[in-house]
């Protein structure tokens, strides 16, 4: 892609529907956040936080994506892009911390069981991704 903030755009989608479908599947197997267990994964549960996870996947690769400015230019998509790598490179290292501890095991889709470590590092991949996308934008002057 010739645009680089298209190109983050497409990354932070990615990047966003793994995390979504993953947190999503945590849910349903009763992990919560920081694999603290939920009270179960009932209807209201998984639409409800099925609809909170697709707000930054819509908005965030949709301000990325398409070019606007506040301010008369101090607030960009570039500054945005730098805020969003900020935020990747935070996220990036709290589920680095989580790929090198050994803990729990969840189902896996296909049958068997994964660590939280195996599925940490999946994220950590898929987060680096993103976030070396996202800061290439961020470093560009277009």
């Amino acid at each position: 892609m010739a645009d680089r903030f298209r190109a983050a755009a497409l990354a932070y989608f990615v990047y966003g529907v793994v995390y979504l479908v993953g947190g999503l599947y945590l849910i349903y197997r009763g992990v919560g956040v920081m694999g603290a267990p939920t009270s179960g994964a009932t209807a209201v549960t998984m639409v409800r936080w099925g609809l909170i996870g697709l707000i930054p996947l819509i908005v965030i690769p949709w301000l990325l994506g398409r070019r606007w400015s506040w301010m008369r230019g101090w607030v960009s998509r570039r500054t945005f892009a730098v805020l969003v790598a900020v935020l990747l490179a935070i996220r990036a290292f709290k589920v680095g911390a989580a790929a090198v501890h050994p803990g729990a095991r969840v189902a896996a889709p296909w049958g068997g069981e994964i660590t939280f470590q195996a599925g940490a590092v999946i994220f950590l991949v898929v987060t680096l991704m993103a976030l070396v996308f996202v800061a290439r934008a961020a470093a560009s002057r277009a």
